[in-house]
């Protein structure tokens, strides 16, 4: 691939500078790009952290997000083929986070799985900051997405990233870019953290109001008793206690089998196909989803109208949601069938997330099935109240979500400019000099 036809590929806005060299990754490494072993180790207790892609977030290495600890031995062992170490850098090469990047940045030993590709530069022809920040740019993005080959998942092999392109600048200028970028970087990154500390105490102001309301009502003044339910506390003297169940049967959705064959799914079909990841970009309401089912692949599933709750139990556990749409739910959802309640209100009370209290930590951990949720209490207001309550909480997370939207759609152009930047500074459009730097050391 020749410079014009690079530039075409990645459809810059400028040429890349003719100072600047244009190399495979493969000539720039200092040891053969490899990955982690291939098989499953058995996990400890303690001992050396082992990562895989779950681990690479927002950039870096979250070591929290380990599977788990290998022995010493497998430690050894696995070195033979990949030892990390500081400045290293990885990329996810499997998976749907694929081509996402971090570097080392510590000095504890540790060691890697398969999806994961490890990336040593030459130290004289290369300085790993700016690699790294070149891989985090669409002009890297964009082969990736290019290159990689489907199988069940997005995968992209370590002999297609060996022959990847980089754009290279001398040393010096490596070193101005990256400092320079880290610094800007460091100020939006600060920025955006501050914006989503407010959206997580937006999020604890709207599960404290819904709280109050689905279990002390609207009126300050009433009169209250013990429930004798510990997520509950004390309720209006006149209200009542009763399990969900008493409500309605609560039942799990069901799916054809097996899921992947296309004779289950026709665009032209009358019921749409849930998926957890339809719920998870969901709000309080199911619009829309990717995948329609076929009239055979309906009848073997569970059919949810307009107006019916639902809750997943599997992926983002605990999530209720309320379908405007006809549609069908597999076994990773439980459903109401004939209720008796208000749904609206009930979609309250599990959007609180108070219910699934002592049953584990909400997300991926929440142990959710028929029974459990069945055997959940909930306050039983009377009618009016009820409506009266909807009708607050309907009002107030409106407002709550509009603040949200405005927030995130700030923290989505400093994203946008953060990601804009980095691709300008890596292919040369903007020189860095060491006015620039000096410019920002001083402000930042």
């Amino acid at each position: 691939m020749n410079r014009e036809d690079f530039e075409n590929l990645l459809q810059l806005k400028t040429a890349v500078p003719q100072d600047w060299d244009i190399c495979q990754i493969k000539s720039i490494v200092s040891t053969k790009i490899t990955d982690g072993p291939h098989e499953t180790p058995e996990l400890e207790e303690t001992g050396v952290p082992f990562i895989s892609a779950e681990a690479i977030k927002n950039d870096k290495i979250d070591f929290n997000l380990r599977r788990g600890f290998i022995s010493e031995e497998l430690h050894k062992q696995y070195s033979k083929k990949c030892k990390p170490q500081r400045n290293d850098i990885f990329i996810i090469k499997s998976g749907a986070t694929t081509g996402n990047v971090a570097y080392v940045d510590v000095d504890f030993e540790f060691n890697i799985w398969s999806p994961l590709a490890f990336v040593r530069c030459k130290e004289y022809l290369v300085y790993y900051k700016f690699l790294y920040y070149q891989l985090l740019s669409d002009i890297f993005r964009k082969q990736v997405e290019l290159s990689w080959s489907f199988g069940t998942q997005e995968n992209i092999g370590m002999r297609v990233i060996e022959r990847l392109k980089a754009i290279i600048p001398k040393l010096p200028e490596q070193r101005r870019i990256a400092a320079y970028l880290d610094k800007t970087c460091y100020a939006i990154d600060s920025a955006i953290e501050k914006k989503q500390k407010q959206l997580e105490t937006l999020d604890a102001l709207r599960k404290s109001i819904i709280h109050k309301a689905i279990t002390r009502g609207l009126d300050d003044s009433v009169v209250l008793k013990d429930s004798g339910v510990e997520w509950i506390g004390k309720i209006p003297r006149h209200w009542k206690v009763k399990r969900i169940k008493r409500y309605a049967q609560v039942k799990r959705g069901a799916s054809p089998r097996p899921i992947a064959d296309s004779i289950y799914f026709d665009d032209d079909g009358e019921y749409a196909w849930v998926r957890i990841a339809d719920v998870s970009a969901s709000g309080r309401y199911l619009e829309k989803t990717t995948q329609i089912l076929s009239d055979l692949g309906a009848t073997l599933s569970v059919k949810q109208y307009p107006g019916d709750l639902f809750i997943s139990i599997a992926g983002t556990v605990g999530k209720p949601i309320i379908t405007k749409i006809k549609c069908c739910i597999h076994d990773g959802f439980i459903w109401f069938d004939n209720p008796t309640f208000n749904k609206d209100y009930i979609y309250f009370i599990f959007m609180s997330e108070a219910p699934y209290q002592g049953l584990g930590k909400l997300g991926t951990q929440l142990n959710l099935n028929t029974d459990t949720i069945g055997q959940i209490f909930i306050p039983e207001p009377p009618k009016n109240e009820i409506e009266a309550i909807v009708t607050f909480l309907n009002k107030k997370t409106t407002e709550i979500d509009a603040l949200k939207e405005n927030i995130n759609a700030q923290i989505s152009t400093l994203e946008q400019y953060r990601k804009s930047l980095i691709h300008e500074c890596v292919t040369g459009k903007r020189r860095i000099t060491e006015h620039d730097l000096k410019e920002i050391q001083a402000h930042v």
